[in-house]
């Protein structure tokens, strides 16, 4: 039970693209002029696409408050101008509301942490100002170098159409998903092997989770449990996941280098310790992995450099996740798939009726709700090369959730298992279904970008993965097997060694 509930805790990592987007503050006074870059959510504050386009305010500098009362407000009111305060002690709506009915157009939230996307606001309640953070040390240049006289226009800048960092991300995924479902294949073919051999197939490994239709149901609910557990406790439990995160992907790259390290000849000398005997080269993996888990810890939000070791252990994650998540039919795995995207239509689309600003609940997780500036490790990273604001608000990524790849991949690693039970030369399983997940990443790339806004990838990649398998089941004639699936007994921890059958290895299916 605690295995399953540590693995949705790993698959909470599934894809969602907030509605976010960075801008330019446009600066001036009497005699000089600076550009600085904010952050705000663009689907509910709409700011023009051009310099020439946007409306000119007067600033007013009001830092030295929080603007949570009335009783803040300058006596004059701000009628027609743009008030820069502070971050924190009451919601960006309320900062707002109160800007608002003292006639302000803009406020901007000056955040001495991270910039984050303001959650969305409940137009209900007539809100029709521009909301933005700003750096707080911008603000303090701006107040240097134009004194007490300061006009600003906000606007932005639209971005490039296509991006090639989004052919970088396509390459990670389907890499990432191939090679976790050829490993899974592989690790079968070899138990089998040794099987044939006449020896027996050894019991469920300890790492191991063989999934039944319970640990599905219990995977999932942990996934929706931990999900609203993050959404209200946010800014203390996101540095648990990241704890977890360093523990897991230690584990992966230890899991994904050990059999490399295996073929070296050298360090095979060993050690004992608490009654356990341990090798020296194994000793020295399990150092370096931990050394590089820490080493992205300790610089997690340098971004400049930080996102090459984050896909790097991102994929070595996937992997282990594949090894290690085990289905045995092809009737878990639709069960499996299907649950997981009406858990990620549901939180995406749903709760948003449920909610007091009217954003999703995942939206708000994935932006890293609070003033902690951390979000969580959820995503592979790959920096774009064509944003306009990135000279003044650093570096911008094309995203992929991990759940994007693990929970397609858990299809085609039991495929490529399939195709090891059946003698499958061709791997017609294996190929077909990774090719049908590559199709449904260019779609959901395609969308994205005509749509101009982030995809539940999911919605595209469970059809198109289970109804490819399904088809080719069908077209072979084998769809009682395929649904059926292992052919081993998964009701207890042993399983019984193969079964010659026509000159086919089978086993005994319950």
């Amino acid at each position: 039970m605690s295995k399953i509930l540590v693995a949705s805790v790993c698959a909470l990592f599934l894809c969602v693209q907030v509605n976010a987007q960075e801008a330019i503050l446009h600066a001036f006074g009497p005699s000089a002029e600076n550009e600085y870059c904010i952050v705000f959510n663009s689907s509910w504050t709409p700011l023009p696409p051009s310099l020439d386009n946007a409306t000119q305010y007067q600033l007013v500098n009001l830092t030295s408050s929080v603007l949570c009362h009335q009783t803040d407000l300058p006596p004059a009111g701000l009628n027609g101008k743009a008030v820069v305060v502070m971050r924190g002690n009451c919601s960006f709506e309320e900062k707002a509301l109160i800007a608002q009915s003292s006639g302000a157009r803009a406020i901007l939230i000056a955040s001495k942490t991270s910039l984050t996307t303001p959650s969305a606001i409940n137009t209900d309640k007539g809100l029709n100002i521009l909301v933005a953070l700003v750096r707080y040390k911008d603000v303090l240049n701006m107040q240097e170098a134009f004194k007490d006289s300061i006009s600003v226009k906000l606007y932005a800048p639209p971005a490039a159409l296509f991006d090639y960092s989004i052919l970088v991300i396509l390459f990670i995924s389907v890499f990432t998903l191939a090679l976790g479902g050829y490993w899974s294949g592989a690790a079968e073919q070899q138990e089998i092997n040794f099987a044939v051999q006449g020896g027996r197939r050894k019991a469920e490994s300890s790492d191991e989770i063989q999934f039944t239709p319970l640990k599905v149901v219990i995977f999932v609910l942990g996934m929706c449990g931990i999900l609203v557990l993050l959404y209200f406790f946010y800014k203390w439990l996101v540095y648990v996941m990241i704890a977890m995160f360093c523990i897991a992907s230690a584990m992966a790259v230890y899991g994904c280098l050990a059999a490399l390290v295996q073929m070296i000849p050298c360090g095979r000398c060993s050690f004992s310790f608490q009654d356990k005997t341990v090798e020296i080269r194994f000793f020295f993996l399990a150092a370096f992995c931990i050394a590089v888990s820490v080493l992205w810890a300790v610089y997690r939000n340098e971004d400049r450099w930080i996102w090459i070791l984050q896909d790097v252990l991102g994929i070595a994650f996937c992997l282990n996740f594949m090894r290690v998540l085990k289905i045995s039919s092809f009737k878990i795995c639709v069960t499996l798939l299907s649950l997981l995207l009406v858990y990620d239509v549901f939180f995406v689309f749903i709760t948003p009726f449920f909610t007091k600003n009217g954003e999703s609940i995942m939206v708000q997780v994935a932006a890293g709700p609070g003033a902690t500036g951390e979000k969580l490790p959820i995503v592979m990273r790959v920096p774009r090369l064509s944003s306009p604001t990135q000279y003044l608000c650093g570096m911008e990524f094309s995203l992929l959730g991990y759940g994007d790849i693990i929970v397609p991949g858990l299809l085609v690693a039991y495929c490529h298992r399939f195709d090891v039970w059946n003698n499958n030369s061709t791997k017609i399983y294996y190929i077909s279904c990774t090719i049908a997940y590559g199709v449904g990443m260019i779609v959901t790339l395609v969308v994205m970008v005509l749509s101009k806004m982030g995809q539940p990838a999911l919605l595209y990649l469970v059809p198109c993965t289970l109804v490819t398998s399904a088809l080719v089941a069908w077209r072979r004639k084998e769809m009682k097997r395929f649904w059926a699936g292992t052919i081993y007994e998964v009701l207890d921890s042993s399983k019984e060694p193969l079964i010659q059958d026509g000159g086919k290895s089978y086993g005994h299916i319950q």
